[in-house]
């Protein structure tokens, strides 16, 4: 890959030319020459990022980034809608699996936009969940992202439920997740603001760190005096201690602090929950 019939090396030109005039041999060829790129100031960080994550997706399947069935905000097919405005209000999302009595049972989607034209019914006493949900899509654990995002795209297709191999509700999976894991976290209007602060005291002994805190910020606000020779942000000092890139709920303690991942993807994480040791001790 590096060096052409004579032995000489050949340029990033030929190798650029060669990717779109023959097969590449494997993935890691066409990474190692958008690398390059990179490091030539052909594409910036962020451009070899996206790239790096469109060549990922066709390697992970939909267990690696789908919404475990015991995070699902569901609702009831015979809820009234009295009954289900507090869940979708306080959650914030757009759409919802309806369940039905069984917990493999789902009866359809909601999309919360269909309920406002309810906000001018005067018969409200005759909703009924069933009128108004949408037909679900089911797709399987195994499924490659990429077939995933295609599917999404042709179908116009937002959110999927997630069976596994016995035809049960695994989780559940939206086009954002898949999205992310090319262009990173895509956040929102009900997100964290990065702009207001990267850290918030949710209740008393309970911080929410963003992980892209610079860490002289974190030593300054938790009084801590963790090492920034090698680690510009406390992200980078927690994924190493980990050894890993760590999955949600995952903990690990330090410089006297429990750091929990509450949000991430498979390729970074992204919230932090820090709590003194002592006062999560049993």
């Amino acid at each position: 890959m590096n060096d052409d019939s004579s032995g000489q090396p050949r340029s990033w030109l030929e190798k650029l030319t060669d990717l779109f005039s023959d097969d590449p041999q494997s993935r890691q060829d066409i990474k190692e020459i958008v690398r390059e790129a990179a490091e030539r100031s052909i594409v910036d960080g962020e451009t070899l990022s996206i790239l790096e994550g469109a060549l990922q997706i066709s390697d992970m399947q939909v267990r690696d980034i789908m919404i475990p069935k015991s995070q699902m905000v569901s609702i009831n097919i015979n809820d009234t809608l009295k009954d289900c405005l507090p869940a979708i209000i306080e959650s914030a999302h757009s759409r919802f699996p309806v369940m039905g009595d069984n917990p493999d049972d789902v009866q359809g989607i909601l999309l919360a936009k269909d309920l406002l034209p309810l906000l001018l019914d005067q018969n409200i006493a005759t909703f009924r969940l069933r009128d108004v949900i949408r037909k679900k899509v089911v797709v399987p654990e195994s499924k490659r992202l990429h077939l995933l995002l295609r599917e999404f795209r042709i179908a116009r297709n937002h959110m999927a439920i997630v069976v596994d191999e016995f035809g049960g509700v695994a989780g559940l999976v939206t086009i954002e997740d898949v999205l992310e894991q090319i262009v990173g976290e895509i956040e929102d209007e009900h997100d964290f603001d990065e702009e207001e602060t990267l850290i918030k005291e949710v209740e008393p002994g309970i911080t929410v760190v963003k992980a892209l805190t610079p860490l002289d910020d974190f030593n300054e606000h938790f009084d801590t005096n963790i090492p920034d020779d090698d680690f510009d942000t406390i992200g980078g000092v927690v994924t190493h201690k980990f050894g890993r890139v760590p999955e949600c709920n995952d903990l690990t303690q330090i410089a006297g602090w429990n750091f929990r991942v509450i949000h991430g993807t498979s390729r970074q994480i992204n919230l932090l929950e820090v709590t003194r040791i002592h006062e999560t001790a049993d």
